[in-house]
């Protein structure tokens, strides 16, 4: 099996530079094992955000930009920051969409990568005065410093109640929010008390639970950082 898969690591990497120039083709080939040591790592994802950055999201629904800024939250931006620039957000479903609400995202299709990350946790970082308005986004948590890669866009002006309770926003939506608004809304809460993704098998069997079982979703194609 180990040799299949350098076999197939090879010939997908051959085969996404192939008619490239050789420099090229070998300094993106670098760049991509770079992402995938980090991926697999996170301790290595430990880059110092700029003070406000933007991150383009392609999505199934059209293109979004978020702005971070580090001032808010610096731990948070930090953490979001370097998951975009190691190419954590591809492939990735908007899996908790509560209209009227919010929509939540961050745990990785692959269980592998997810399975590295679900203990990679960041300190809170406290309140800036800055509240969980529409189009503002925030790391999840599960009490007391425990955020790791999930994060969730606010659908409303209403969400103030989330902002004594560790949820610190750490940049905006400047661009796309209608693109937001459009992501597929009809699976509503998961368990215990809803019908929807279970988050405990999406980080245990992925996308491929997804997609059999709700094939209605919405994802994230790619996020970059935009210079």
């Amino acid at each position: 099996m180990k040799n299949i898969f350098i076999c197939l690591t090879f010939f997908a990497a051959f085969s996404a530079h192939a008619g490239q120039p050789p420099q090229k083709a070998q300094s993106s080939a670098r760049a991509q094992a770079l992402k995938m040591e980090v991926l697999m790592d996170p301790a290595k994802a430990n880059e110092e955000a700029p003070k406000t950055f933007k991150a383009r999201f392609k999505t199934t629904q059209g293109d979004f930009v978020i702005q971070a800024h580090r001032e808010w939250a610096p731990n948070g931006a930090d953490r979001f920051y370097n998951l975009v620039k190691a190419g954590y957000f591809q492939d990735i479903a908007f899996f908790r969409v509560i209209d009227g609400f919010m929509v939540q995202f961050g745990i990785h299709g692959d269980p592998k990568i997810s399975a590295k990350w679900r203990e990679a946790r960041i300190d809170d970082d406290p309140a800036a005065g800055k509240s969980n308005k529409r189009g503002m986004v925030t790391f999840a948590t599960a009490g007391e410093n425990t955020r790791t890669t999930q994060i969730f866009i606010n659908f409303n002006d209403r969400n103030a109640f989330l902002d004594s309770q560790g949820f610190t926003p750490f940049g905006q939506v400047i661009e796309g929010m209608e693109v937001v608004d459009k992501l597929y809304k009809g699976y509503k809460e998961g368990p215990p008390s809803g019908q929807g993704p279970s988050q405990n098998r999406i980080q245990t069997e992925g996308n491929a639970y997804l997609k059999k079982d709700f094939p209605k979703l919405d994802y994230i194609k790619t996020a970059v950082i935009e210079k």
